[in-house]
């Protein structure tokens, strides 16, 4: 089934919604919100790798639980959702810690996408959702830096750009 999501304008503003496909398809505005999960102690961040069945960045490497902003929806609301359907935590607070524009492609998709980084500190039990997430592990803040530093790291380049836009 093709998803709606919401579509925005190029300033971030929400003015209307497409079935996910023709937003991919055509290059449409959009936008994404994801969740840094962090350890209570704010000394390790969790990592994961996406399943090779995702539509967008397959097999890639992310720290953010995310996706896109339904019809609705606030990027606020989003990012709770995705991490509790994603990694199984809910109950959390969370706070923004950057918001940016990222534009690129994936595959043959070009994406235009407004980015909404939020973080949530968590040492409960994580379950993931086994039709987005294939394994997952917690580094400390040094060890997902050097990762970074590697451009041939296959990391999700959204969340790439989002985490350069901040002092995380």
């Amino acid at each position: 089934m093709d998803e709606t999501v919401s579509v925005y304008d190029d300033r971030g503003r929400p003015v209307g919604e497409a079935p996910r496909s023709r937003v991919y398809d055509e290059g449409l505005w959009h936008a994404s919100a994801g969740v840094m999960l962090r350890s209570r102690d704010a000394e390790r961040i969790y990592v994961h790798r996406r399943t090779d069945t995702k539509a967008v960045f397959p097999g890639m490497h992310d720290c953010l639980a995310g996706g896109v902003v339904d019809p609705g929806e606030t990027p606020e609301q989003t990012a709770l959702r995705e991490l509790e359907e994603e990694l199984g935590v809910a109950g959390v607070e969370i706070l923004p810690f950057s918001h940016t524009v990222w534009q690129g492609a994936s595959g043959d998709r070009t994406l235009r996408v407004h980015l909404f980084g939020y973080e949530a500190r968590w040492d409960g039990e994580i379950v993931h959702q086994s039709t987005e997430i294939a394994d997952g592990w917690w580094w400390t803040r040094r060890e997902l830096r050097e990762h970074l530093a590697d451009p041939e790291w296959p990391f999700v380049p959204d969340s790439r750009a989002l985490l350069e836009s901040a002092d995380w």
